[in-house]
């Protein structure tokens, strides 16, 4: 005799449907992307969706509180103050440099290594 849960899994195969077990209260689902019994979101193609989605607004709140909050040397650029403009800029360009020369040694470093 095959237990009845079996038998259904073997039919359903064959229909081709598909077939999601509730982890909240363990009904078998079939082709629903919420769990009949309970309510609950059992669909991975739902689930991943809204995950998805909810990065994307992350991402994007984050670039956007990156615009209304620039870094200090950002401000100091654009400070109405002449003198605190000109220090902006020299902070700046002297970041600017500091990175050009990294940058430059890492390249030397990485072709000497390459050989």
């Amino acid at each position: 005799m095959i237990p009845q849960e079996l038998l259904f899994h073997t039919i359903a195969l064959l229909k081709m449907s598909s077939i999601i077990k509730c982890p909240k209260c363990g009904t078998f689902n079939t082709n629903r992307d919420y769990c009949e019994n309970c309510g609950e979101l059992i669909s991975f193609q739902v689930k991943t969706g809204i995950r998805e989605m909810r990065e994307k607004e992350k991402r994007v709140a984050e670039v956007q509180w990156r615009l209304e909050n620039p870094n200090w040397v950002e401000r100091m650029k654009k400070h109405p103050f002449f003198p605190y403009r000109i220090v902006g800029w020299i902070l700046y360009s002297a970041f600017l440099v500091v990175s050009a020369i990294g940058g430059a040694i890492a390249w030397f470093v990485a072709m000497a290594a390459a050989g």
